[in-house]
């Protein structure tokens, strides 16, 4: 029932327009004026829905090139319904081994971009920027708990070696041991995939149906 209900909220928001409420990015915001609210039309009736954001600095561990970079884009970091703590910014082992990487969905304009920033040991930018997906806002929703109101489904993570080799488990043959952290892209309650960086190319690991 949940695969069906997000088939048709996908459809209709790819169809049809949203109409929201806009985005208050004043110099001091409080976070619920961060907020993306509004209503979508799905089957001819209006279903609200509500998206919350963080701004950068809710993540002071962000290098500060990397959030000067993101500022300069206007970013704001879209939280999933579920979220119970900041997330949608991921520090991992991303480029290879022992690497020190930042992946990092960002909300401009009404768009959510996953951006990876590759970095050296001083934490600076390597200028190594890559948008891996990205997608309008209201593509993103889903429905969840009673309450009728759409929420923001689209979560990242680190995936280390370990987790990665765990979810390739139904695999016959289970592909080999991968040698540094991928890059968890989830849709909430729903299917996983995993980008992986190796050999100047991402990919996406072969997993079970």
């Amino acid at each position: 029932m949940k695969l069906l209900a997000l088939a048709l909220f996908s459809a209709a928001c790819s169809a049809l327009p949203a109409v929201s409420a806009s985005q208050n990015t004043g110099a001091t915001p409080g976070l619920s004026e961060l907020n993306e609210s509004g209503a979508i039309a799905v089957d001819g009736r209006a279903v609200p829905y509500l998206i919350r954001h963080l701004p950068i600095d809710s993540f002071p561990d962000l290098p500060a090139a990397i959030q000067a970079e993101l500022n300069r884009r206007g970013c704001l970091i879209p939280q999933t319904y579920e979220a119970h703590r900041p997330e949608n910014v991921v520090h991992a082992s991303l480029e290879g081994p022992g690497s020190s990487d930042w992946a990092v969905l960002c909300s401009a304009g009404g768009t959510v971009s996953l951006l990876v920033f590759f970095t050296g040991d001083s934490g600076t930018s390597r200028g190594a920027t890559f948008v891996l997906a990205s997608a309008p806002e209201t593509e993103r929703l889903q429905a969840h708990g009673t309450g009728g109101v759409l929420g923001f489904n689209w979560g990242i993570d680190g995936a280390s070696p370990q987790q990665v080799h765990d979810a390739q488990a139904g695999l016959v043959p289970r592909p080999p041991w991968i040698d540094h952290d991928a890059l968890a892209d989830s849709v909430v309650d729903h299917r996983t995939v995993y980008h992986f960086y190796a050999k100047n190319a991402w990919t996406l690991l072969d997993m079970p149906n």
